[in-house]
């Protein structure tokens, strides 16, 4: 698997019009209490707006969850240009509904290696959804393991690990209000700071 031309791949373009409504559907699911339907592939992330300072929502695929680290991995298909991801390089702290629980991450950006590695043992554990994933990106596929490796090089890829283990109450009105950077306009939690 080779990214085309100069290292890059024919990302697909951000959905838009019926597409974009078909892809923020899961949201509605969440909000009326059906997220764990969607099992432990899908979570629920509630980011800031990098311009904004608003809440913004969007159900994302899981790549990898290790509940005894409290990590997920979860990996940006149509490339940093998402707002999404965006929003998370300017603002790492976040808040996620993984099944029925809510939780306070904070993001981490591996490497280029880290990001290949990822790759890699996610085409292990799903070789079909790999393989549909870097054919939806524009990767020629082998489906060798260095092919995945270098696929992933070119993926935006990222850790949430969970703050000072903490899980927010799935009682209170979609968890977010609990959180301490909840409306945070000015950007402290970003920098580390308590709003």
């Amino acid at each position: 698997m080779t990214a085309p031309q100069h290292g890059r791949s024919r990302r697909p373009p951000l959905p838009r019009g019926w597409r974009r409504l078909l892809a923020r559907a899961p949201i509605g699911l969440y909000r009326v209490g059906l997220g764990p339907a969607l099992g432990g592939r899908l979570l629920l992330l509630h980011h800031t707006g990098r311009t904004s300072g608003l809440d913004r929502r969007v159900v994302l695929e899981v790549i990898a969850h290790d509940a005894e680290q409290g990590t997920w991995i979860l990996a940006s298909g149509f490339g940093p240009e998402a707002a999404w991801y965006q929003n998370l390089r300017a603002t790492p702290r976040a808040r996620i509904r993984f099944r029925d629980r809510r939780h306070a991450v904070a993001a981490h950006f591996p490497d280029a290696d880290e990001g290949g590695e990822i790759m890699a043992r996610y085409a292990r554990a799903h070789p079909r959804t790999a393989r549909r994933l870097c054919a939806f990106m524009g990767f020629e596929d082998d489906g060798a393991p260095g092919s995945y490796r270098r696929a992933g090089r070119h993926i935006p890829s990222y850790v949430w690990k969970s703050h000072e283990g903490k899980t927010l109450p799935v009682g209170l009105r979609a968890g977010i209000d609990t959180h301490p950077c909840a409306g945070d306009r000015r950007g402290a939690c970003a920098r580390g700071e308590r709003p």
